[in-house]
């Protein structure tokens, strides 16, 4: 019982801290984390879901947080971080297959959903498909590069920083 117990404090804190560093990072970074042209750098955390569970909730709850704190419209706020909540999720889903498709759920995810949120919540008139290719290239800097960047970094030391067996 005492273990089960530990186990949930420890994915709450680690769904607490993922959730706290993607904050820091979007905010810190905020010229480059709203916009059509965008590079969130806190999306490069999209990758820990190969590394725990946790890693869902924390960047769906940092990812809506970004938005509130970032001033982004409600659909925005809940259409953004849905597409974040769905990349983290396949990429969890992706953690035992190629270490290179862990990237791909959140390049997507955005790729597809952000493009609208841009267009016909903030009225951004640029084409549809010009707004899905420079927020696709934003997630793949992110994402694909310093997500996997993030990856060689952690995977080392992963059972250490995660508590995985």
């Amino acid at each position: 019982m005492r273990e089960l117990r530990n186990n949930k404090v420890l994915f709450m804190a680690q769904a607490a801290m993922i959730a706290a560093i993607y904050v820091v990072l979007t905010l810190l970074f905020a010229p480059f984390s709203y916009g059509e042209v965008q590079v969130r750098i806190s999306e490069a955390l999209t990758i820990l879901p190969v590394f725990t569970p946790a890693a869902v909730p924390g960047l769906l709850i940092g990812c809506l947080i970004s938005n509130i704190l970032g001033g982004s419209i409600l659909p925005d706020i809940i259409f953004g971080s849905l597409a974040t909540l769905i990349g983290a999720f396949f990429t969890w889903r992706l953690r035992n297959k190629n270490k290179f498709l862990a990237p791909l759920p959140p390049i997507v995810s955005n790729m597809i959903i952000v493009p609208f949120v841009l267009r016909y919540g903030y009225q951004i008139p640029l084409p549809l498909p010009l707004m899905m290719l420079t927020v696709g290239i934003g997630e793949v800097i992110s994402c694909g590069i310093l997500g996997m960047l993030l990856y060689t970094a952690l995977h080392k030391y992963r059972r250490t920083i995660f508590r995985i067996s």
